[in-house]
């Protein structure tokens, strides 16, 4: 019997007048082919150093899948959550490349979640409860998971690190200990002021077509009449005391002053910052190492600086 197709990549639509049934029908094209070998020429491989699995967690009102990373040892270690980016498209198994490593070398257990899509039923908002729900859970659960409690950080990418800021907000808020949190070229303003930074302006169509892309990502992400400012991390009204934070910023990319403008806020509100830009990088450059000649380098920075932060 002959071996099945690797899937193909489809090409990007129109993202100003696409349907809602043209989206999930380019999201599961799209998801299939990162999610597959076909795709490591860009995303990269996963080391071997590290075991990967999902699995199910069971929360209060749904099962929601992870992506779990493990060194091969048995010690007890620390955990990193982390929140792939992509918004309304997008696969925990596109971040296999950096988060195999992170597990093998911290080392650490890293859980990935796979969390809700933007999509016309639903909204940032469960995305959010995702992120936090994955942390909240797998900390309860530590032993169980293997994990130090007392160790513990956030990392996401794009929307991702969108949902990361607000998932350590959420952890200062509750009394949950973070450690530290990595936001990889952050959405930071998905309120009526998202656009007017002038990397929007710069990076509108080129290097690629970021505005449609990022109108098409508020629509979805706040129906109307929701609070934006709810799920705007740089509207959040306290600052003061999160986790120390590490703000990855390509500088081809149409949210660089996203990045940088939360960065500012950070540090205004009492939270150590160290801000690193990336010259000549794009969005999304850590999960394309294939594309990317400085994802390595930010891979290795983000390592070091959760190195730091999740010793004993």
């Amino acid at each position: 019997m002959s071996e099945p197709a690797a899937p193909t990549r489809p090409p990007e639509p129109d993202f100003s007048t696409i349907t809602p049934a043209g989206l999930l029908a380019y999201r599961e094209a799209e998801n299939r082919f990162r999610a597959s070998s076909a795709a490591y020429p860009i995303i990269g491989e996963p080391t071997p150093d590290a075991v990967l699995e999902w699995r199910e967690i069971t929360l209060p009102s749904r099962e929601l899948p992870v992506r779990v990373y493990r060194p091969r040892s048995e010690a007890v270690l620390p955990l990193v959550i982390h929140v792939h980016g992509g918004g309304f498209v997008g696969t925990a198994a596109q971040c296999d490349w950096t988060n195999s490593h992170l597990a093998a070398r911290l080392p650490a257990v890293v859980v990935s979640v796979e969390h809700r899509l933007l999509a016309p039923d639903s909204a940032l908002a469960n995305a959010a409860a995702d992120g936090w729900d994955v942390l909240e859970n797998v900390v309860r659960q530590a032993s169980a998971w293997g994990i130090d409690p007392t160790r513990v950080a956030i990392f996401g990418e794009s929307c991702g690190a969108l949902i990361s800021a607000l998932t350590a907000v959420r952890a200062k808020k509750t009394g949950l200990k973070l450690r530290a949190q990595v936001l990889v070229n952050p959405v930071a303003d998905v309120t009526e002021t998202m656009f007017e930074y002038p990397s929007i302006t710069e990076y509108a169509y080129s290097p690629s077509r970021a505005l449609p892309l990022l109108q098409l990502f508020q629509r979805l992400a706040v129906p109307p009449g929701a609070d934006a400012r709810s799920v705007s991390p740089l509207h959040a009204t306290n600052l003061h005391g999160l986790a120390p934070a590490l703000v990855v910023v390509p500088t081809q990319d149409a949210v660089a002053d996203h990045g940088r403008r939360y960065a500012e806020r950070l540090r205004e509100g009492g939270t150590s910052v160290q801000l690193t830009e990336y010259p000549g990088a794009k969005h999304a450059f850590l999960t394309l190492p294939g594309l990317e000649p400085q994802a390595k380098a930010a891979q290795a920075e983000i390592l070091a600086f959760l190195h730091a932060a999740l010793a004993k």
